[in-house]
């Protein structure tokens, strides 16, 4: 048997290494278009801002260290049409222009997602980048380093968004960030934006909201960056206005996509195509609080469906438990986290609910410097289930989450919750957690 996977990154290469574990026999060959195989992409504004100055440490595994587990991987390879049929796929080396095809058995598309570039006046100016590929962070360093870069433009507020502009205080520059929507960080409520926002603004960055990019001007490189509210100089602008699915190749197949273009797939990673799995950000994943299948580009859902595709690849019929769009940022000095459902989000699936809003310290008030942490829960109002929660505050944060998303996949209520047997001691936290005094404000 050969499985082909197109994409070696996060979901493709967790397929190949759990297959191969389960089959030594089977032929596994890996196309990637990008130079770079299994790493980790989201630490890339921090390779840039140099608070990790090791890129080698983003590295999970070599084309050598899979060569080794009889992994053949092919970098520089687009995948460029896919003949169904025939089992057949087109493959174009970059670095010789060869065209080539290969066969397979099975196929896994792992193609990830690309950045959306507007098509802005003069969007093609130097100096204006997307970050995506291991590639695009050392180019991104790069530029930041040299001098004359004192001005930099982050557009859009989402993770990267936010995270870049980070990056740029962090390396004195200048940094505005421009956003269309009326606050960052749309994945949670209003109170956390504004949190985040404020964060931002005190640290230095300015923040443009309901603010819409018109154009660039410059001569070969970016020299301004043009919005329905004004003009501002720039040296560097980072596109980060969201991604989509990297499927060109797909243009001519029949296959069932979702209306950003996704390839729909049931919980055991299988498309509508006999013998073709997907996964990762190229794909949809279920939703296990929304009971139906979501658009969830995070590397950690990548991760666990590539591990369930590898599984099915040999036979079985193993189902993900489905994701929550469980999330972390670290913005300056604070940290945010959500899982679940948002406000918005529950209100869009018609769901009866309420809401609860505490703010307690991280750890008891008798031991040295405590924080605040503010908790938020969303829950079923008949059932009292617990179906979302945000947080934020200087630390201890996401672990908290994380507990909450553990509630939410178990269906606990919030009594459980309100009365679950948690940890105390003075230096970690209350006699009552804070999810266990958010749990019981819920009325």
């Amino acid at each position: 048997m050969k499985v082909i996977i197109i994409g070696g990154v996060a979901a493709g290469m967790s397929a190949a290494s759990k297959f191969r574990r389960l089959n030594q026999e089977a032929e596994i060959v890996v196309y990637e278009k990008g130079g770079t195989l299994s790493y980790g992409a989201c630490g890339l504004p921090y390779f840039i801002s140099d608070v990790n100055q090791d890129a080698t440490l983003m590295l999970a595994k070599s084309q050598e260290d899979f060569l080794k587990m009889n992994i053949i991987c092919h970098l520089f390879c687009e995948v460029v049409k896919l003949e169904t049929n025939d089992k057949k796929i087109l493959v174009k080396n970059h670095k010789t222009g060869q065209l080539f095809m290969d066969q397979y058995d099975q196929l896994v598309i792992a193609t990830g997602a690309s950045p959306i570039v507007p098509p802005f006046l003069n969007v093609h100016l130097e100096n204006i980048k997307t970050l995506k590929s291991y590639e695009d962070g050392f180019a991104i360093k790069e530029i930041l380093k040299r001098p004359e870069i004192s001005k930099v433009a982050i557009i859009g507020g989402g993770y990267i968004g936010v995270e870049m502009a980070e990056a740029c205080i962090e390396l004195k520059k200048e940094t505005r960030l421009i956003e269309l929507m009326p606050r960052v960080l749309t994945s949670f409520d209003n109170e956390f934006s504004e949190m985040a926002q404020n964060e931002m603004i005190q640290h230095g960055l300015l923040v443009s909201l309901n603010e819409k990019v018109i154009s660039f001007k410059g001569d070969t490189r970016v020299r301004s960056i043009v919005t329905d509210k004004g003009e501002y100089p720039v040296d560097f602008v980072l596109m980060s206005v969201g991604i989509k699915p990297s499927l060109d190749f797909l243009k001519d197949v029949v296959i069932n996509r979702a209306k950003n273009g996704a390839i729909v797939i049931d919980r055991e990673g299988r498309t509508s195509v006999p013998d073709i799995f997907a996964a990762g950000d190229c794909a949809e994943i279920y939703h296990m609080a929304k009971q139906e299948n979501a658009y969830i580009p995070l590397g950690t859902t990548a991760n666990k469906m590539g591990r369930i595709v590898g599984e099915n690849l040999n036979g079985k019929h193993k189902k993900y438990i489905g994701a929550l769009g469980s999330a972390a940022i670290k913005v300056f000095d604070m940290d945010f986290a959500r899982t679940g459902l948002s406000e918005s989000e529950a209100t869009q699936l018609a769901i009866e609910y309420q809401t609860v809003m505490v703010k307690v310290n991280n750890h008891a008030s008798y031991y040295p410097n405590p924080t605040p942490i503010w908790m938020k829960l969303i829950v079923e109002k008949d059932s009292s289930i617990i179906i979302g929660a945000q947080a934020a505050g200087a630390k201890d944060v996401v672990l908290r989450i994380d507990m909450l998303a553990i509630a939410i996949q178990a269906r606990m209520t919030s009594e459980d919750v309100g009365f679950a047997d948690l940890c105390y001691a003075p230096p970690f936290a209350g006699v009552w957690d804070v999810v266990n005094v958010a749990a019981n404000a819920v009325k």
